[in-house]
């Protein structure tokens, strides 16, 4: 028989300690540093704040997880942008959303 509670929350693996500073670092480097840079920065502090609420590291490890995801899909993305596939008949997913209301 198990202690652990069936439904329990999967949380996010720990980065490592230096992640963030590499993620900043990485950032700063990309072309796309003037926007991703304050992005970072503001979601980084929002989730600081959160943790300093919370005494939960979860919402810091997100955010390091969201913008590995995105340096880490950023070379499909421009690829995908330069080929000049057209994508015009692309789903809005906000209209669907408007539509489920």
């Amino acid at each position: 028989m198990s202690a652990q509670p069936d439904h329990a929350p999967v949380t996010p693996y720990a980065p490592a300690p230096g992640a963030p500073a590499e993620l900043l670092a990485q950032l700063r480097a990309d072309q796309r540093a003037e926007k991703w840079v304050p992005a970072f920065e503001r979601e980084w502090s929002a989730a600081l704040e959160e943790s300093r609420r919370t005494f939960s590291l979860t919402g810091l490890y997100e955010v390091v997880q969201d913008w590995q995801g995105r340096i880490a899909h950023t070379p499909a993305v421009d690829a995908f942008v330069a080929s000049g596939y057209d994508d015009s008949d692309a789903v809005d997913l906000a209209e669907l959303r408007r539509r489920r209301r």
